[in-house]
């Protein structure tokens, strides 16, 4: 129930503030946070107490707020990411002592993929994937997949709220539809430059019932790292590995 002058819940504040922390503002003070989460400061300064209290946000060192490790053991309790890492780990780790590179498991969450894992060695490419972190589905290969291997209502809705998504001289919901029925088709997602300008991002998807992806097992190279084909069975293998360990049986 809403009780603020603005209509949201304390439910709400508590959210917004929970989600002010990210990989690139991993720690601030309560004034910063009050701002980033659009509360008033004395409400910040209440809530930040309480979520201290329940060891969902900490101080660190400096006086900053960081989130705390309360917040990852309510997580880990109970957590179908977690369950798919652990079903993938074994051949994400096959995938990346063969190819080198990054290696990483993401799903579709909200219009955006968001990476549960990411393998990498000492001498990976750049790349902008973060382990809970998120990307546009449409601006990496990873979401391009995992959106293409979605029912049709689902891809319709995401055309339907971002009507300009596309690639480089595929924008567009026409052009944007004729990339996913590609993808579809090939079994795979692989685009050269689409987040940094020298690598090439492949992916496939882990499928359960109805071919319907339930995560999507990608790799990030460079692009003079030879062909795709030679990643490619790999990847699907290491993708068909997930999807027994989980489980499920796609037809």
């Amino acid at each position: 129930m809403a009780n603020s002058k603005s209509g949201d819940s304390s439910l709400d504040r508590l959210v917004r503030i929970l989600g002010a922390f990210d990989a690139d503002v991993p720690s601030m003070t309560v004034g910063v946070l009050a701002v980033r989460a659009d509360v008033p400061l004395a409400t910040a300064y209440r809530l930040v107490d309480q979520l201290i209290g329940h060891e969902f946000l900490r101080r660190d060192s400096s006086g900053g707020l960081r989130l705390g490790l309360g917040l990852w053991e309510l997580a880990s309790r109970s957590s179908s990411a977690l369950t798919l890492r652990e079903a993938a780990m074994p051949f994400m780790e096959d995938i990346q002592a063969v190819v080198g590179q990054h290696t990483q498991l993401g799903v579709l969450q909200n219009d955006e993929v968001l990476f549960i894992e990411r393998l990498s060695g000492r001498e990976s490419v750049i790349n902008q994937a973060r382990v809970a972190g998120r990307l546009p589905v449409h601006k990496t290969s990873a979401g391009v997949v995992l959106l293409a291997f979605s029912p049709s209502h689902v891809q319709d809705a995401y055309l339907h709220r971002h009507p300009n998504a596309g690639l480089p001289g595929e924008f567009g919901p026409g052009g944007f539809r004729r990339v996913l029925a590609a993808v579809r088709q090939q079994g795979y997602a692989a685009f050269d430059g689409l987040v940094d300008e020298h690598t090439t991002g492949i992916a496939v998807p882990v499928l359960g019932r109805g071919k319907v992806a339930v995560a999507a097992l990608g790799v990030v190279v460079a692009q003079r790292d030879g062909s795709i084909q030679s990643v490619l069975p790999a990847l699907l293998t290491g993708a068909r590995g997930i999807a027994r360990a989980l489980g499920e049986r796609p037809e």
